[in-house]
This record gives C-alpha cells, sequence and structure tokens, in this order.
C-alpha cells in the first residue's frame, strides 16, 4: 500500500516581482514500510518537495496523498495536527533544547498530539525509545553533554515517540564524522526492517543513499526520467 503518492506536484515563489519554479510536476510514490533516499543536489528542489511531504508547506498545484487522505487543500491547522501526529524529523543540526536533558528532548512532541496518553504512559514511551537507540544510561544527560552521534540519536527518539507513519530525515548525518554516519545509517536501516517505519532520507551524499532501499533522484524540480523530458512552462492553474 502506499504511504505517499503525489501527482504533478509544483511549486512556486514570487522573488522580485517574478516566479521562480522550484517543483516542476513531480510524480512519486513511497509504499508503507520503504526505507527511500531523496537525493539531489543543492537547488534539485529536494528541500521543498521534503517541506511538502512533512506537511510544513502546500504545492502551487498538482495533488498529494498521504495515507490516503488527500494533503494538497488542508488548512495550516489541519496539516500541523497530521504532522505531530503521523510524521517525525530528524534535522542535521538535532534542533535540541541545550538545557534539556535527552528524555526531556524526547518528550516534546508528546505535548502536541491529542492521543490520550498520560504524562506517566508518554514518559514510559520515551523511556523506551531512548532504550532502543542505546541511550539507557544517557537519558539524563543534557546534549552539551552528550557527543553528535548519541544527540543524532536523541533527535532520532524524539521523531519516533509518537509512533508515526513517517520519518523524514533532512541530511540526517552531516554534522557527523565517517564511523558516527555509519552507526546512524545503519539505525535507520534498523528501526525500518524491525519496526516497519517508513523512511525518507533526504540528502546530496551517495553513500547515505547508499543505506536506502530505493533511490529517488531529483534534479531542477524533476524526479527521475522525467529529468530529460520534463515541462519547460510553469504549472498549470490551480
Amino acid at each position: 500500500m502506499d504511504l505517499i503518492k503525489t501527482d504533478g506536484l509544483y511549486k512556486t515563489y514570487r522573488l522580485g516581482g517574478g516566479d521562480l519554479a522550484v517543483l516542476k510536476g513531480v510524480s512519486l510514490t513511497i509504499a508503507t514500510g520503504e526505507l527511500v533516499a531523496l537525493m539531489g543536489a543543492s537547488g534539485s528542489g529536494k528541500t521543498t518537495l521534503m517541506n511538502i511531504l512533512g506537511c510544513l508547506d502546500r504545492p502551487t498545484a498538482g495533488s498529494y496523498f498521504f495515507d490516503g487522505q488527500e494533503i494538497s487543500r488542508l488548512s495550516p491547522n489541519q496539516r500541523a495536527v497530521l504532522r505531530n501526529s503521523k510524521i517525525g524529523f530528524v534535522f542535521q543540526n538535532f534542533n535540541l533544547l541545550p538545557r534539556t536533558s535527552a528524555l526531556e528532548n524526547v518528550l516534546l512532541p508528546t505535548n502536541y498530539v491529542e492521543d490520550g496518553l498520560s504524562a506517566k504512559a508518554a514518559r514510559q514511551r520515551a523511556v523506551q525509545w531512548l532504550e532502543r537507540v542505546g541511550l539507557a544510561e544517557r537519558m539524563h544527560h543534557e546534549p552539551a553533554q552528550l557527543s553528535g552521534g548519541q544527540q543524532q540519536r536523541v533527535a532520532i527518539a524524539r521523531a519516533l515517540v509518537n509512533n508515526p507513519r513517517l520519518v523524514l530525515a533532512d541530511e540526517p548525518t552531516g554534522n557527523l564524522d565517517s564511523h558516527t554516519s555509519e552507526e546512524v545509517l545503519q539505525m535507520f536501516q534498523q528501526l525500518n526492517t524491525g519496526q516497519g517505519i517508513t523512511m525518507v532520507l533526504v540528502t546530496h551524499d551517495a553513500n547515505v543513499a547508499a543505506h536506502a532501499q530505493r533511490v529517488i533522484h531529483i534534479k531542477d524540480g524533476l524526479i527521475g526520467d522525467a529529468v530529460a523530458a520534463g515541462p519547460a512552462g510553469g504549472p498549470p492553474h490551480a
């Protein structure tokens, strides 16, 4: 079953009185349980596409179905509810609160989801995820007391604490050394195969992409074979 399906996504920004087309008709599918790399150079449109897939933004035109629901026309508040309950994010810069323990950082997303969890149950879930990522002995440490790899593990646990359908990882090893990067990428693979979590690794790094089951290439706002033959004009009227 497809978790993600897009059809003819366009994204155009108005800059300096002109239009800048960033996505130019993106159509793709990602099945439930896949580990996919979205690969492209800087300026290729991959971050814009990630923001749409993560319900942080909406396309100028085209349709986006997530978990069977059409997302393109949802209001910002509706997208926020879906995002908080079904999507987790892992960022290159970790984005951890600096004077807050690892456990409290992981607990943070549970404050924004109305799933009936008590504070005790949310804490138990956060502890379980920190144990799964190998930080049982470090959960009461603040980010400054953790290595870069440990901080990224906290960020992964935080992304997973609400049991999302999808995890989007944006250049997740960009600030890590090669050895730590390999450990983090193997963790993504283990979580994908062991927990069945759908993951999209957004990257320009071929080594990161090599850990995925499938690589989706984006260039100049177009996907795969469409790069050479995509439309030259702007998006259709929404």
